[in-house]
């Protein structure tokens, strides 16, 4: 298995989360949820939670938000960082209330007086501050000198964010540089991997709904993660958050970057399967999302290639007319109806992992 050799960034914390270096990749996404509401934004992060999300941003566009920031950070177990926009108020309120990053475009918060604030009151309390690029809010007359070059123009940008914060002595930061095309981002952050040490969060923006924008950020995120480029992702889809964070797992664990989680084997299905593999496919994959340990789970469907990749793997089905196999550690540990067989299965990963499936 090829090992991907990380290029070197500088260590920045997030919380308790440390970002860049040879920490471990992280997967942050965002709530969808009315900020202002705390009840139900808080109660979305702790669902996010289940699923082993690192860090999650929240919009920060209102006094109202910014107030609620306080009671969601004290109920909630991950880092929270604000998004914010155009209103150096609504930063100084967010630090206030104890968030853990901030993610601001130092040049649309307005003069050198509101951006000094900001940056004080980060450094007084060890925030750092992402700095966001997307292609759809590039300043026109850096377009203009690209020629529409959106990675080079979307590269001076940060540059030139960069420089504001690099100008009041602060270098907690951390960029991103997002398009809704896969290789003007790719492009972008290679180029801006190659001028700066900071670390990088890395995703595609507005990739679409589920199905496609995960294949569009498993693409564009892998290139990049597979190059070296990358110390957090998110992968932003239109649709649940948890889906988000799924996503977000998938792509380092396929690209061995990170080892939690179930890693499920289940075959094509053809005119020989005998079970209903895709239901059972779907229905396992649904209930494992959410454990932490590192297992392998094969799903197979006839005799060909099922006892030996379910043999392969830490527990397994090779399905059957009327009855199924159940392996475990290479060994077949029962035959069970195949109306029974995924509460065998469950049950077993359970025991393997020591891990209550909800």
């Amino acid at each position: 298995m090829t090992i991907i050799k990380r290029k070197h960034t500088k260590v920045i914390k997030v919380g308790n989360v440390c970002v860049g270096g040879d920490n471990p990749v992280s997967v942050q996404t965002m709530t969808n949820t009315n900020t202002e509401d705390a009840e139900s934004t808080i109660s979305q992060i702790k669902e996010i939670e289940k699923y082993r999300c690192d860090i999650v941003r929240v919009t920060v566009n209102t006094v109202q938000a910014a107030e609620s920031l306080k009671a969601i950070i004290k109920n909630v177990n991950i880092p929270v960082i604000a998004d914010i926009h155009f209103n150096h108020i609504l930063a100084l309120k967010s630090i206030e209330a104890g968030v853990s990053g901030l993610r601001i475009n130092p040049g649309n918060i307005g003069d050198k007086i509101k951006v000094r604030e900001v940056v004080r009151a980060c450094k007084g309390n060890e925030i750092p501050i992402r700095i966001g690029v997307n292609s759809g809010s590039i300043e026109k007359g850096m377009l203009d000198k690209y020629n529409g070059d959106f990675s080079s123009a979307m590269v001076e940008s940060a540059l030139a964010h960069i420089a504001i914060l690099e100008n009041e002595s602060f270098y907690n930061i951390k960029i991103s540089l997002k398009s809704t095309d896969v290789l003007t981002t790719v492009k972008a952050y290679e180029l801006l991997s190659s001028k700066v040490e900071y670390p990088l969060h890395v995703g595609i923006t507005e990739a679409g709904t589920a199905f496609a924008g995960a294949i569009k950020s498993g693409i564009g995120i892998g290139i990049l993660l597979y190059e070296g480029i990358g110390d957090t992702i998110r992968v932003s889809l239109s649709d649940n958050p948890v889906t988000e964070v799924i996503a977000g797992f998938h792509i380092l664990r396929d690209l061995g970057l990170r080892k939690e989680g179930v890693e499920l084997l289940s075959c094509p299905t053809c005119g020989r399967a005998e079970i209903d593999i895709v239901g059972l496919a779907k229905e396992a994959e649904r209930k494992t999302a959410s454990v932490r340990s590192n297992i392998k789970v094969a799903i197979m469907g006839c005799v060909v290639n099922g006892p030996g990749e379910s043999m392969h793997a830490d527990v397994g089905i090779a399905g059957g007319k009327g009855k199924s196999v159940l392996f475990s550690g290479g060994k077949i540990i029962g035959k069970y109806n195949n109306s029974e067989i995924m509460d065998a299965l469950i049950n077993e990963i359970e025991n393997i992992t020591g891990e209550k499936i909800i």
